[in-house]
């Protein structure tokens, strides 16, 4: 059964101002007699509650507080030794461990919520705070699964939410500058673009260990898991390799693609693949033998997308992803001496008139040769975000006090959404390329085959499968563990 949103009309904001709390001698006092010039009066604040509160949940919630516009009301994680600092320094807020019961409880006293919880559970909470009414800034990626990402977004719409993906790039000025370039012509048609990452720092492609540890008292194993099937806890998997795992996971494309995919994203106003293909790397278990880990993500891969060309673009255009280390060869335009990308991570956009780099997050965008950034001049056509990246938290705290689509926002959903199925259709591939079967070769052995590694997947955007490889269409969506769902 879908919960009936809270709509801006009947908002716990609104109902302050509306309610006859005035008949009663109650009157709101203009906020310049309280406070002077600027002053913002608690009923005017954000009130968000946070799930997931340690490392990046932090300061997330710390980069809205700052904004002087937002109080962090709730703080909810399963392991209480990542949530000290912020039940430190958020010290009236009070605290959960389960998100349902934050939410069954505490609806009503909150306005948002900041979801920075490991990629499995994203959508569920997620959700669940949408259909409660409740506008929503999920960290990168939105969701593990592509099916998730498509329900988020619609949902958005749906429950009239106000929304944001935690890729703070897509606030930044480089992008704009791209894009600014781009649409003057400096670089002509673009066909292909390479983008890379130095990811992943954590392990993958390894078997899942066989030892396991007891289960420290600060955590709740079992809502760690969530919407995953239930294993025994093992140790080094909390709070962050747990990346390099399927089931809880998205790998080095959930980690850095959001950050590196969405400029050439936003440049060149992509939707959704329609081919993939790929290449992974192997470990090898001995000097004979490769690993076969098919619950990890593989230590590099090499994945090429296809899009239909728009605008300056008139035939598909090709994005290469690489990680692992895994990077494209040197432009010739680049001299020698000078950094491809940000050195570890980067994105390349090719055009029949030039070419145009960045770093992470779009920072440092330059034409190339790179004496071109400054020598070619272009209007700036695309406003900026006040603050740039760090005002992608400002910016979403200030659209969810005005209200579903009053104001502009760089990663709502609807932009997030197809973003993130982007790279998680670039995962099937990857997913897909271990799948094993077997078959009886012409001597009446039996012999193991990976139907997945020598083809091209076609993708149906619109219902949502591989049309040409029917055992990939299992990673689109997962079945939840029994007391989650969407």
């Amino acid at each position: 059964m879908k919960l009936k949103p809270i709509t801006s009309s009947n908002s716990r904001r609104d109902f302050i101002k509306k309610s006859g709390l005035a008949a009663t001698g109650f009157y709101i006092v203009p906020r310049h007699v309280l406070g002077g010039p600027g002053f913002i009066p608690p009923s005017d604040k954000l009130l968000i509650a946070g799930i997931g509160v340690g490392g990046k949940g932090e300061s997330d919630l710390l980069s809205f507080y700052e904004t002087g516009k937002a109080e962090i009301a709730y703080l909810c994680d399963v392991d209480d030794r990542l949530a000290a600092a912020s039940v430190k320094r958020f010290s009236k807020a009070k605290y959960y461990k389960d998100y349902r019961e934050l939410y069954d409880n505490e609806a009503k006293n909150f306005d948002a919520v900041c979801v920075s919880t490991p990629d499995h559970n994203h959508a569920v909470q997620a959700m669940g705070a949408m259909q409660r009414g409740k506008h929503v800034y999920v960290q990168k990626p939105l969701t593990h699964d592509i099916y998730e990402a498509r329900k988020l977004t619609e949902a958005a719409k749906e429950y009239r939410v106000v929304t944001q993906m935690g890729n703070q790039g897509a606030s930044g000025d480089g992008v704009r500058r791209m894009k600014e370039w781009y649409e003057a012509g400096v670089i002509g048609d673009v066909n292909e673009v390479y983008v890379w990452t130095n990811r992943p720092v954590w392990p993958q492609g390894i078997s899942w260990p066989e030892k396991t540890s007891v289960i420290p008292a600060e955590l709740d194993w079992d809502l760690w898991l969530g919407t995953a099937p239930y294993k025994d806890y093992v140790d080094g998997l909390v709070p962050f390799n747990w990346r390099g795992w399927w089931e809880y996971g998205t790998g080095a494309l959930g980690d850095m693609g959001c950050h590196l995919v969405e400029p050439a994203f936003n440049v060149l106003e992509l939707k959704y693949p329609h081919e993939v293909e790929c290449s992974v790397g192997s470990i090898y278990v001995d000097e004979f033998q490769r690993g076969y880990f098919p619950e990890s993500c593989p230590p590099s891969s090499h994945v090429i997308m296809r899009f239909a060309g728009k605008k300056k673009s008139s035939s598909d255009i090709k994005l290469h992803w690489m990680d692992g280390g895994i990077k494209p060869m040197r432009p010739d335009e680049l001299g020698s001496e000078e950094t491809f990308g940000d050195g570890g991570n980067g994105t390349l956009i090719i055009g029949t008139k030039g070419k145009m780099m960045c770093g992470t997050y779009g920072l440092n965008p330059r034409l190339l040769p790179t004496s071109r950034t400054n020598e070619v001049i272009v209007s700036e056509k695309y406003p900026r975000v006040k603050d740039g990246m760090n005002g992608h938290y400002a910016q979403w705290v200030e659209a969810a006090i005005a209200g579903y689509k009053e104001k502009t926002l760089s990663s709502p959903f609807e932009i997030a959404g197809p973003l993130t199925e982007t790279l998680l259709i670039a995962n099937l591939a990857i997913r897909g390329y271990d799948i094993q079967k077997t078959r009886t070769n012409s001597n009446g052995k039996t012999q193991i085959y990976y139907p997945g590694r020598d083809i091209k997947m076609i993708w149906d955007a619109e219902n949502l499968k591989v049309t040409n490889f029917e055992e990939a269409n299992q990673f689109v969506k997962r079945d939840y563990r029994e007391g989650y769902s969407l």
